[in-house]
């Protein structure tokens, strides 16, 4: 008996422990969420007006976002550094602290710098900020202190509402730089769409990895010229599969002699005609006319599903503009390039 109470209250306790713990991550995550409530109340208000100045200097400057920070406010600056770069607004992140060992070298009268400081007294953004004077660089901060040094030097201060940090000693920067990094991407993605930054831009920047997979067009994975198992109309079917053999596809387009692809001929095609005259026949008498195909702008995962969706899934496809073929799309090569 000694030993089974002592189970139970073992388990009493653990149950315990896990149940205090998740009352404190949620705790965290509702304090975090009530700055972002609070962040976005203050966007129709003063901040608003802040952002979209801020987005006016961004769009008018002929150089880079240069983005600089201290401490935790340093690594939310690398960060938006990246997501600005990445979506079309070229930017960089400059170190507070290197700034002044050579680094505002990186700096010119065309660029705008974005400093980031809760307190907005960050001592080592002075050089940063009197360089900014000098020079005539436009000045940006997101602070929480409109009276700061940083806040009265800025062209534009992003004022973030002040909130209590999900740090139970209130010391630990969380819910701030949160809020930070909303504004931050914000900004981002404000831009993103003033400028019409599209999904085929933005590949020309992720060019590897799972998104850079996921943005390929048919275009990119297509074969074409002499790789397209094509046959005019007319041809006997014994060159038709000498065709099919020799291109490894599986199939063999049919085009008319304006070179529109009007049919197409398959396996299924082939069985269904299987007789001692099908290598005399003409290739009209055996083909599947008006074959499914697809536009080679499209991403290859659009082509992907619609494959996969027609009534007998398709493992190849070809790819069509104005009516005529510029490509074949097998299955494998998409599945090779990771769109899945």
């Amino acid at each position: 008996m000694g030993t089974a109470q002592s189970q139970n209250t073992s388990v009493v306790e653990t149950t315990a422990r896990d149940i205090k713990l998740r009352e404190r991550v949620r705790r965290t995550l509702a304090i975090e969420a009530k700055g972002l409530a609070a962040l976005s109340a203050a966007i129709e208000a003063d901040l608003g007006d802040a952002v979209e100045g801020a987005i006016g200097f961004i769009e008018r400057a002929r150089g880079r976002v240069i983005v600089t920070g201290m401490g935790k406010s340093g690594h939310i600056g690398r960060k938006l550094a990246a997501t600005f770069a990445s979506t079309g607004t070229p930017a960089l992140f400059l170190h507070a602290a290197e700034a002044s060992h050579g680094d505002l070298g990186m700096v010119t009268p065309d660029d705008v710098l974005l400093a980031i400081s809760w307190s907005g007294e960050t001592s080592e953004l002075g050089d940063i900020v009197h360089y900014a004077g000098r020079f005539a660089v436009p000045l940006l901060a997101i602070t929480s202190n409109a009276e700061s040094s940083l806040g009265r030097a800025a062209d534009v201060a992003l004022v973030l509402p002040r909130v209590e940090e999900a740090c139970p000693n209130g010391l630990a920067p969380t819910t701030s730089t949160l809020m930070q990094l909303a504004i931050g991407d914000a900004l981002a993605v404000a831009l993103l769409e003033r400028r019409g930054f599209s999904a085929s831009d933005f590949r020309v920047f992720h060019p590897g990895g799972k998104l850079g997979a996921r943005l390929l067009k048919v275009s990119d994975l297509m074969h074409q010229d002499a790789q397209m198992p094509l046959a005019r109309l007319g041809t006997p079917m014994s060159e038709v599969l000498i065709e099919i053999t020799g291109k490894r596809f599986g199939c063999c387009g049919v085009v008319d002699d304006a070179g529109a692809l009007i049919g197409i001929v398959t396996d299924g095609d082939l069985r269904r005609h299987m007789s001692g005259e099908l290598l005399v026949t003409p290739v009209e008498k055996v083909m599947t006319s008006s074959p499914f195909v697809v536009d080679p702008r499209e991403l290859a995962s659009a082509a992907l599903g619609q494959m996969n969706r027609r009534p007998v899934p398709i493992t190849v496809v070809f790819a069509v503009a104005e009516g005529k073929p510029v490509g074949i799309l097998h299955i494998h090569d998409i599945v090779r390039a990771g769109v899945l």
